[in-house]
């Protein structure tokens, strides 16, 4: 006779009803949103008043300077002291407005300054297309992008045929320069970066030799030092016969230097692909090339795609450095316009910290966000 488990077995009936349960706290709306992500347990409300303390000190002396006691009319370093403004003068903003042209163009003769705004213009108008990915016709956009482009904005620049004048480069300056060295550093360090990380992942040895030594030597030694080197020392290995332009010498430095450090980040996302990727593409019949241009580099790169906006961000801003070299940046023109005297005020330092800061942060963050953007569409599978 089989015993009944149930009859054998201990069980217990409650017999009164369950207290009922609180009812879960709100997360939708606004309340919810700040119950849950800013006051969700005593340390995140610590944190929270901490960081509301912290931004007050910081963010209303701040915006006090920049907006509410500024000067925002004037023709003079007088129209920015307190004694003519009858209270305490924040930032001098009439000071930007006046130098507002050297900051952009730098020395470029101002009757020739439209073929600076051509040039910005033509290359917006061939970026944007590139960054939207559901416009049409990438691959004839990149070619004219990164292939016609440099050439048409060349000519354009520094003249000398199609009846237009000859510009020296030692006359640019202010944010042409700023975005010709990032812009040149970034279009050449990424392509030449992959080709180094590919190297030395080589299984020949001379290939793998000559990219270790390539990236630990420009890694090795300062963006300064190779600005020096370009700039003073690099003449002395050319033949008398040759002429390097001394931009020219920075571009070169600039971006050798940034393609060592680019190729690290590519090899790391190389290193993060199993090696089975490559062995089905074999399996395929597909050759080196292939494989990686169709299978294992568009893995690679989505993965690192941080790291390479963030080197791209760091080359943006080192370009300052290029002022130790006599070629005056965007940087470069704003110190050098704190030595005009009739702007020579207790503010006027600040004030053209503070704007230079903010151009800087907004291509920064620019690229920060539309990196982010990127990293969301690649990763939808996920």
């Amino acid at each position: 006779m089989i015993d009944n488990p149930v009859r054998n077995s201990r069980a217990f009936v409650r017999r009164d009803l369950a207290l009922p349960e609180p009812s879960p706290v709100a997360r939708r709306g606004i309340v919810g949103w700040l119950r849950a992500r800013l006051f969700d347990g005593p340390l995140n409300i610590l944190l929270t008043l901490a960081c509301v303390a912290l931004i007050a000190a910081i963010g209303v002396p701040l915006a006090r300077f920049l907006f509410v006691d500024a000067v925002w009319d004037g023709a003079s370093r007088v129209d920015c002291l307190a004694e003519t403004a009858g209270h305490p003068v924040g930032a001098c903003w009439p000071f930007i407005g006046a130098k507002f042209t050297q900051l952009v163009y730098g020395f470029y003769p101002a009757g020739e300054q439209w073929r600076v705004n051509l040039t910005f213009v033509l290359g917006a108008l061939l970026l944007a297309p590139l960054l939207i990915p559901r416009l049409p016709y990438k691959l004839a956009n990149a070619v004219l992008f990164f292939g016609v482009f440099p050439v048409v904005a060349f000519f354009v620049l520094v003249g000398g045929r199609f009846g237009l004048e000859h510009i020296e480069t030692r006359s640019w300056g202010g944010l042409l320069v700023t975005l010709v060295v990032a812009g040149t550093g970034i279009a050449v360090s990424l392509p030449l970066g992959i080709l180094l990380a590919l190297g030395r992942r080589s299984h020949l040895p001379v290939i793998r030799a000559l990219s270790v030594i390539f990236i630990e030597f420009w890694r090795g030694v300062p963006l300064i030092t190779i600005l020096f080197f370009a700039t003073y020392m690099l003449p002395l290995f050319l033949p008398d016969t040759w002429t390097m332009d001394s931009l020219l010498r920075v571009l070169v430095g600039t971006a050798l230097f940034a393609s060592a450090y680019m190729a690290e980040v590519v090899r790391g996302g190389l290193q993060a692909i199993p090696r089975g990727q490559q062995e089905a593409g074999e399996a395929l019949g597909l050759g080196y090339w292939r494989i990686m241009g169709l299978i294992v580099l568009p893995q690679a790169l989505r993965l690192v795609i941080p790291g390479i906006v963030n080197t791209f961000i760091g080359l943006f801003k080192d370009t300052t450095l290029v002022l130790i070299v006599a070629i005056f940046d965007f940087l470069g023109q704003m110190r050098a316009a704190f030595a005009d005297p009739n702007w020579a005020t207790p503010t006027t330092l600040f004030t053209g910290f503070a704007f230079a800061g903010i151009v800087y942060f907004v291509f920064c963050f620019g690229m920060s966000r539309y990196s982010v953007f990127v990293e969301r569409r690649l990763n939808r599978e996920r």
